[in-house]
């Protein structure tokens, strides 16, 4: 018995999701040499959505205005990684169809969209002035990125290390 049938005591039934031509098709198609890009590139947003909030942290420990614009740095420059990071996760998405199959991959996907549009929220509100933006709205942002950064990068981690999708096969 294939893994897409599933036995009953009276008629063998088929996964039509896993049945589905290319439901094993989930090598990275947006890389470099083998090396996928959305993998490469998401470490960048996650590193400084943590780093923002640590940022933030520091600032209201220490009273520092340098912190309040590190923290503006960091929320700026993890939203624009996360653009890149979001764009080559949406292009594996749409092309590889083994990833496009699976619900957990676009469960993946929603929760990073909704990452992007926080970190964007967070660095806008920075904008207007870093050094009021942190208390209490900027550091209570960053709290709240840093537990949907987590529960997308759970769910990403889970698509790689679980399903292999976006992976390299290698040699």
């Amino acid at each position: 018995m294939s893994d897409t049938q599933i036995q009953t005591r009276d008629e063998t039934l088929i996964d039509p999701i896993s049945a589905h031509p290319g439901f094993e098709e989930t090598e990275s198609r947006i890389a470099i040499w083998g090396h996928p890009i959305h993998a490469m590139t998401v470490a960048f947003p996650v590193a400084l959505t943590f780093c923002t909030f640590g940022a933030d942290a520091l600032y209201w420990w220490t009273g520092d205005v340098f912190w309040a614009r590190a923290g503006v740095w960091a929320a700026g420059t993890a939203f624009l990684f996360g653009l890149t990071a979001g764009a080559s996760g949406t292009m594996e998405l749409l092309l590889v169809p083994g990833i496009r199959a699976r619900a957990a991959a676009w469960t993946h996907f929603v929760i990073a969209v909704l990452l992007l549009a926080l970190l964007g929220a967070n660095w806008g509100f920075r904008l207007q002035g870093y050094e009021s933006a942190v208390l209490p709205y900027g550091i209570l942002l960053s709290a709240f990125n840093v537990l949907v950064v987590g529960a997308t990068g759970w769910h990403g981690g889970k698509l790689v290390f679980d399903y292999r999708l976006g992976t390299s096969k290698g040699s």
